[in-house]
């Protein structure tokens, strides 16, 4: 279902945006300014940096490079190119099997200033490159779809261009860069032409394979690697079992908090928060320390139930509402944010709350039931609707829409430099948030519609 892929691609994109907002964050530590591209061909300044901080620079350059593989579909996630290509328009497929998929080498390259000193991030870059080539290569030849076999050659290119830029060839890369881009996008424009030929061709002139030895060693090993070439070596089921599905086996666990007990929960931990932030003196430093994680990770609990939520979407959304409150009080008992920042912070997360709450009151009121278990795809009956609450959701998304834009930047720039904990778990939260509000909009929404009054497309056209 084309629905699916779009998920998977926006869930597996979400993790670049979390490495770069982590990547932020400790730049703003590291050089103690903002930066621009330029500052980074300084060799001096840079190693004047790394060597107070090698860690910090060490940390940086794994996170950028987690969000290069990402965006450009290195190991493990190469999966999610030939989903995007699955569209009905040879455009779609254009756009991301020649040109998004580059980005993350252009990033790579923009970078190398920062991390061409450090042996360890040039293997990594370097094996994760050659590992992607060498098993993008092999599912390339075994693919019937001609859109599969052009997402994993261009990745497999892709890997190659990864080494390239960390053995500090970047006019090769940019060539070889563009060279990609133009081939692939011919091999798109061309391919239906070419599997005709291809087809006739073949109907013609069929000339049956021989085996020979089939019980060899070798060709044992080969069928076997033909076979995982031919599943893609399982690599969307790899990044669910060790991504997503640990935080629905989570969110699953709090199946016992039920609507009223979860507002309960809320109103009394949300209320303790703000005595603890305005009695500051009653409390021991030390344990006042751990109260921002502590809030953190309590808003972090609510936005797993919402991910894991199969029956209510009002909860389902007011969940992801309250980790938005919940922020903000934990990071305003570091102590030193200001109220107008909490005020544009939460004032976009206020508007686009209650508008796709009422969305969906209103959607309830006509339907009498809307649940998260399937794809219903009310915006057959509901197209206005079904826009405005995803103005909603990209709201809640921190979109550059709303005044949560900025105050996302602006809470992050409150976070600690020791606070590496409450760093990641703001990060993890903005992930999941981006997820759970995608997963209710497309459950609700999109796919077949659920009613069977007019005509359906058949699934497998």
């Amino acid at each position: 279902m084309p629905i699916k892929n779009a998920l998977k691609v926006f869930t597996v994109f979400r993790i670049a945006d979390m490495s770069l907002l982590i990547v932020m964050w400790m730049n703003h530590y590291l050089w103690r300014k903002n930066i621009n591209f330029s500052e980074l061909t300084d060799k001096q300044f840079i190693s004047e940096h790394l060597q107070n901080h090698p860690l910090l620079g060490v940390l940086i350059s794994l996170m950028i490079l987690l969000a290069a593989a990402v965006k450009s579909g290195q190991l493990p996630f190469s999966s999610w190119v030939p989903r995007a290509m699955e569209g009905p328009t040879p455009s779609s497929a254009i756009f991301y099997g020649s040109l998004s998929v580059h980005l993350g080498a252009f990033l790579l390259l923009r970078t190398f200033p920062l991390w061409e000193h450090l042996t360890s991030i040039v293997i990594t870059v370097i094996f994760l490159g050659l590992s992607t080539s060498i098993i993008a290569t092999g599912i390339a030849r075994v693919q019937s779809s001609v859109k599969t076999q052009i997402a994993y050659s261009s990745i497999a290119q892709i890997g190659l261009i990864f080494i390239e830029i960390a053995l500090g060839f970047h006019a090769l890369a940019l060539i070889h860069f563009a060279g990609n881009a133009f081939l692939r996008t011919y091999q798109l424009l061309v391919s239906p032409s070419v599997v005709s030929y291809m087809i006739r061709e073949q109907f013609y002139n069929f000339i049956p394979r021989h085996y020979v030895d089939r019980n060899s060693v070798l060709k044992k090993i080969e069928y076997s690697i033909y076979l995982l070439c031919l599943k893609e070596f399982n690599l969307d089921s790899f990044v669910y079992r060790f991504l997503w599905n640990p935080l629905k086996w989570c969110g699953r666990k709090l199946n016992f908090f039920s609507g009223k007990e979860v507002f309960i929960f809320f109103i009394v931990t949300y209320l303790t928060g703000l005595i603890c932030l305005f009695n500051e003196e009653l409390i021991p430093k030390e344990a006042y320390t751990y109260l921002p994680e502590f809030f953190a990770f309590i808003g972090l609990l609510m936005l797993l139930k919402s991910f894991a939520e199969r029956k209510n979407a009002l909860l389902s959304w007011v969940l992801v509402i309250v980790m938005h409150l919940y922020r903000p009080l934990a990071i305003s008992l570091n102590g030193d944010i200001k109220t107008n920042e909490i005020i544009l912070y939460l004032s976009g997360v206020i508007i686009s709350g209650v508008l796709g709450y009422a969305c969906l009151n209103e959607l309830k009121s006509h339907e009498h039931k809307i649940t998260l278990d399937q794809f219903q795809g009310h915006s057959y009956e509901h197209p206005k609707l079904a826009f405005i609450f995803l103005l909603a959701c990209l709201g809640l998304m921190a979109f550059p829409m709303t005044p949560t834009f900025i105050g996302v930047e602006l809470i992050f720039t409150h976070i600690h430099e020791d606070q590496a904990g409450l760093v990641f778990l703001a990060a993890l939260s903005y992930v999941i948030s981006g997820l759970s509000l995608i997963r209710i909009y497309a459950r609700i929404f999109l796919g077949p519609h659920i009613k069977t009054y007019h005509a359906h497309p058949s699934r497998s056209s």
